[in-house]
């Protein structure tokens, strides 16, 4: 599936929902089905500037796609970093670095962010977009 595919599919999803508090509650449930990240990733290095709560992000390059696993100490960031990783996953660097997360702004998430989430959330696609610039620059 492309990005644009798997953002709508996150759409149709959330828009099952009427009431932010379903929303919400479904962001808890991603972040509790995301898988826990391996104690050895859980390093200041992959530690995302920004966030008030605690969220790391591993990158690995396979095949020539990126491949993220995340793990937040909050709830709700970690359902946030869940939805990211579903939409980024397993895409080239390129496919990342070209594409627009229109999905955040139609499932109504950064209007009922607080403003620290908001920023959290725009640091952790900042931190996507940058292993995606940098695994570009490799070649092979």
């Amino acid at each position: 599936m492309t990005i644009n595919e798997i953002q709508d599919e996150v759409i149709e999803e959330f828009e099952g929902f009427d009431d932010w508090m379903d929303k919400y509650q479904m962001l808890i449930d991603l972040g509790n089905d995301l898988e826990p990240l391996e104690a050895q990733y859980k390093t200041e290095q992959n530690l995302i500037d920004g966030c008030q709560s605690r969220v790391w992000v591993q990158c690995d390059h396979e095949d020539g796609k990126l491949v993220f696993t995340a793990d937040s100490d909050a709830l709700i960031t970690k359902g946030i970093i869940a939805l990211l990783i579903r939409v980024l996953s397993g895409h080239t660097p390129q496919e990342i670095l070209d594409s627009d997360l229109y999905f955040i702004e139609r499932i109504g998430l950064k209007d009922h962010l607080s403003p620290t989430r908001s920023n959290g959330l725009l640091s952790m696609v900042k931190q996507i977009r940058a292993y995606a610039m940098a695994y570009s620059m490799v070649k092979g």
